[in-house]
């Protein structure tokens, strides 16, 4: 018998786990993302609970925000 879970990383399988509540989409993270970035540049302790929840279980949308805070930190974006 195969294990289905033995081919993923144990951090994918965490990620999977995370609580996600409140629930935000993709979509709706997307439209924030410039808005929370730029907070989050302005004062590195801003929070927003639920962009936390949501890059906290959505790697792309994580990926994208900290590509997007590496750039504007840059100066590029």
């Amino acid at each position: 018998m195969n294990d289905a879970t033995s081919g993923l990383p144990p951090e994918a399988i965490a990620t999977l786990l995370v609580d996600t509540d409140p629930y935000l989409s993709c979509n709706d993270c997307f439209a924030r993302l410039d808005q929370y970035v730029e907070r989050r540049i302005q004062n590195p302790r801003y929070d927003d609970d639920v962009m936390r929840a949501h890059l906290a279980g959505c790697g792309a949308c994580q990926e994208e925000a900290e590509t997007l805070l590496e750039l504007l930190a840059l100066g590029i974006g």
